[in-house]
């Protein structure tokens, strides 16, 4: 064992997630309490540990959302929107994860040792690059947020100040080509700033509406079709609707974002999402942006 905790293993290289197994910022090895969830849309979602009065409210907005798939809530265990993410998840049902900046056999303490503890005794895991007692170091912490982006297919900025360490988990997003997205803030509210000037610079996608969080991250609903309804739809479907679900599966795109991935003309376009939408594998809300359906 890798500490004195016999609760605490190494990870297989086998059993990483195939979104950590093909991250640039993969760990040479990770360690683990508990239990990573199979065939899981995994979602990080971190921001400031000060936030503003609001923001626990809008945590359990965003995870709420994320009732009825397969989505596990990523974060950090941090103060203020890590922890609020984790105890949203806890409350609705979700599985969830911390990647802590320091070993699994060192003491936490306080609200967050509870938390942790919650954590595990719902089925989630606990993981660190860092062996058995190894203290958190001020190196640790943006390293450690390398990882929650490298596990997760999406990556949220709840709340952030212009600086600090959501903005570098950001930052992994953007080198990686992940999907980004920010919530949007008041312009004179300081944990406001951050996720502004993301979505400013066209680098984060927004938030609107928390009952879109989860078709914006690709989470599989329930109600998505599986590969078997699928092969019972797709003779039906021309080779160009065939491309467009398989290259968008599980996503929302705007007509825009598939116009220039597809290089396709407005009139073709439509003419295929509207074949996608017949055969119920898209679908839109405001004739905008479409939503198509992850194929499990």
């Amino acid at each position: 064992m890798c500490t004195k905790d016999n609760n605490t293993r190494t990870l297989a290289k086998k059993e990483y997630p195939a979104t950590l197994a093909s991250s640039k910022f993969m760990p040479r090895e990770i360690f683990i309490k508990g239990e990573l969830p199979r065939k899981a849309a995994f979602i990080a979602m971190v921001g400031t540990r000060r936030p503003s009065s609001g923001a626990e409210d809008r945590c359990n907005a965003l995870v709420k959302s994320l009732r009825g798939t397969n989505a596990v809530v990523v974060s950090g265990l941090a103060q203020g929107i890590d922890s609020f993410c984790h105890k949203a998840a806890l409350d609705n049902g979700i599985p969830t994860i911390a990647v802590l900046a320091q070993g699994l056999g060192t003491h936490i303490g306080g609200s967050r040792e509870i938390l942790a503890r919650e954590i595990l005794e719902a089925g989630g895991a606990l993981l660190s690059e860092y062996p058995g007692e190894t203290p958190p170091y001020k190196s640790s912490f943006p390293a450690r947020n390398r990882i929650i982006e490298g596990l997760s297919q999406a990556t949220a900025i709840v709340e952030s100040k212009s600086e600090g360490g959501a903005l570098i988990t950001a930052g992994f997003c953007i080198e990686e080509k992940r999907p980004l997205f920010a919530v949007p803030g008041d312009w004179d509210r300081e944990t406001a700033t951050g996720p502004i000037e993301l979505l400013r610079t066209g680098k984060a996608k927004p938030i609107w509406n928390p009952l879109d969080f989860a078709d914006l991250c690709g989470a599989v609903r329930k109600s998505d079709l599986t590969l078997a309804d699928f092969s019972k739809t797709a003779p039906g479907l021309s080779e160009s609707a065939e491309k467009l679900i398989s290259r968008n599966t599980g996503f929302t795109r705007s007509i825009a974002e598939l116009q220039q991935s597809a290089g396709l003309a407005l009139p073709a376009l439509l003419a295929i999402l509207t074949e996608l939408e017949m055969a119920g594998l898209a679908h839109s809300k405001d004739g905008y942006s479409f939503h198509f359906s992850a194929l499990e």
